[in-house]
């Protein structure tokens, strides 16, 4: 949201393109090589989740790396391990000493389980998901005071608040309720190729730009979840904000170009380019959280001398930042196995005690090399 834009450079700003969505056509000439770059690798990186006994165990820290990036690219500045410090401490009611931004990207974390987590209990992508996970991310911080999980009510703009100057004036409040319906009824009913589809839909909701703040994360969201929903992946975790940061100022000239001069095919092979480029770095991460829990199954399992080696194995891996008493509350064994645990595999070097252990408070743990592999 800007106020006073009177004080703001307008000379280049695009508006909203009213009336031209959906696009009557795509240019399939310029698309055919980008598709099938995309089909490739998205498929590729399929068939990798569809081979893990447990994705969700293996690639839970992917999830905090996405929420870290997809918020920075707004101004949110935090890193994975400051995010997983805070969850750590958070979830037991803990005194933290996080930043603000911090908490901020562990709430798009959030709403990125929760949203996943909703559809896959049968929930349809609909207004009241988008409103929710709305609600949810902007349910502390700067984001509080600014409607959490209601539309705007005032016109909105997309700019450079430090240059003051303005890029894109989005749909208006009084237009806004249509046209979301629209896109979500484009999104169900469309007989457009689904990757086209998807980027499409992306590109019209950063266009809307429905809400006060938190539109890019919600619409990056919104990706992973359209990828799901279609059947390109078959488990909810593909993230491409990493490439969108990369390119960052040719993924807003692109979708300004949608508004300005009507060209949706220049969006969408970018769009497709940036599946296919995030597709292949996903699989390779992926890949190397797999070796390294291969790989560690024996330290595991001689460092500990315990039955519940592989419990303990399975939750550092999916919360590689922990107290003892989580490790025991996730993985149901008893206090003084975990206790004996943590000290011999950090007399060995792989875990990192952050924090020593003060008063009722324990001491922190981290298993830095599966953190080496997902920092961003």
């Amino acid at each position: 949201m800007v106020s006073h834009i009177d004080r703001y450079d307008q000379s280049d700003m695009v508006e909203y393109h009213y009336g031209a969505f959906p696009p009557e056509a795509l240019d399939l000439g310029r698309l055919i090589g980008p598709l099938a770059r995309a089909q490739d690798a998205v498929s590729r990186y399929d068939q990798m989740l569809l081979s893990l006994p447990n994705s969700e165990l293996l690639l839970a820290p992917m999830r905090h790396n996405e929420a870290v990036i997809s918020s920075r690219m707004e101004g949110t500045i935090s890193t994975v391990d400051e995010v997983m410090i805070y969850e750590a401490d958070a979830e037991e009611g803990g005194r933290s000493e996080a930043r603000s931004d911090a908490v901020e990207v562990f709430l798009y974390k959030e709403v990125l389980r929760r949203a996943q987590e909703a559809v896959a209990h049968g929930e349809p992508i609909n207004e009241g998901l988008i409103k929710n996970a709305h609600r949810v991310l902007l349910s502390y911080g700067r984001g509080a005071g600014k409607g959490p999980g209601t539309y705007k009510d005032q016109q909105n703009y997309i700019g450079d608040d430090r240059r003051r100057i303005l890029h894109f004036k989005p749909i208006s409040p009084l237009q806004l309720q249509p046209a979301m319906s629209a896109l979500l009824e484009f999104i169900e009913t469309s007989e457009m190729l689904h990757l086209f589809k998807i980027g499409v839909a992306h590109v019209e909701f950063e266009a809307l730009h429905p809400f006060n703040d938190g539109n890019g994360r919600i619409g990056r969201l919104l990706i992973t979840l359209l990828l799901w929903k279609f059947g390109l992946i078959h488990k909810p975790h593909f993230y491409v904000s990493a490439y969108f940061e990369t390119h960052k100022d040719a993924y807003v000239e692109l979708m300004r170009a949608v508004s300005r001069d009507g060209d949706w095919t220049g969006w969408v092979a970018f769009f497709l380019e940036a599946i296919a480029a995030q597709a292949a770095a996903n699989l390779i991460t992926a890949q190397e959280i797999t070796a390294l829990y291969e790989e560690m199954k024996a330290p595991f399992r001689e460092i500990s001398g315990s039955k519940w080696h592989v419990e303990a194995q399975d939750q550092i891996f999916e919360n590689p930042v922990f107290k003892n008493s989580q490790l025991v509350k996730r993985s149901g064994m008893p206090k003084h196995v975990a206790v004996r645990i943590t000290r011999l595999l950090h007399e060995e070097g792989l875990l990192r005690e952050l924090r020593p252990a003060r008063g009722r408070r324990g001491a922190l743990y981290m298993f830095e090399p599966l953190m080496d592999i997902v920092r961003a």
